[in-house]
């Protein structure tokens, strides 16, 4: 199962001899280990966390729920054995315009505050990406406040606890 994964996404032993056209895909992979790290970043992956996961790379990849299974667990796995973040970083600076690198930047702010407050990690870990993503102090601050923001919209049209910031 994990060979056709790596199949399916493009990481095979061959990459170099693989087609250009696999880039999107590994881009998915990157984007999905970034949001699960984040995730998993303060003291617990909450159900909430695992949902807006879901959401986002469902949304953004517009995938079904196998094709989301799927890349899930994938990409769970090489975050688990991944020694550090850059190489997905990396995927995504390749492959990303400026304006798609803040997409995946208020994503990862959406996760931080979908569980209603920021953990010292998870800022910690917000300043690390924006850095191996290339942008600036400033982008990441305004990622930041965007985030909020549509995190207390939703908050507030649910009836939920709004998040903190």
């Amino acid at each position: 199962m994990i060979d056709s994964l790596k199949k399916l996404f493009g990481f095979e032993s061959n990459q170099a001899e693989e087609p250009a056209s696999e880039g999107p895909d590994r881009t998915w992979v990157a984007t999905a280990v970034l949001l699960l790290e984040m995730a998993h970043a303060d003291d617990g992956f909450h159900e909430l966390e695992s949902h807006l996961v879901d959401r986002i790379l469902g949304g953004k990849f517009d995938l079904d729920t196998r094709a989301l299974k799927d890349l899930r667990l994938y990409a769970e796995q090489r975050r688990q054995e991944s020694l550090d973040l850059y190489q997905f970083a990396r995927e995504i600076n390749d492959h990303f315009s400026k304006k798609e690198k803040l997409e995946v930047m208020e994503h990862l702010w959406q996760i931080v505050f979908a569980d209603g407050k920021i953990d010292p990690y998870e800022e910690a870990l917000s300043r690390q990406l924006a850095t191996l993503l290339k942008l600036s102090h400033k982008e990441m601050i305004d990622a930041k406040l965007h985030a909020r923001e549509m995190s207390a919209g939703q908050d507030r049209g649910t009836g939920e606890k709004g998040a903190a910031g």
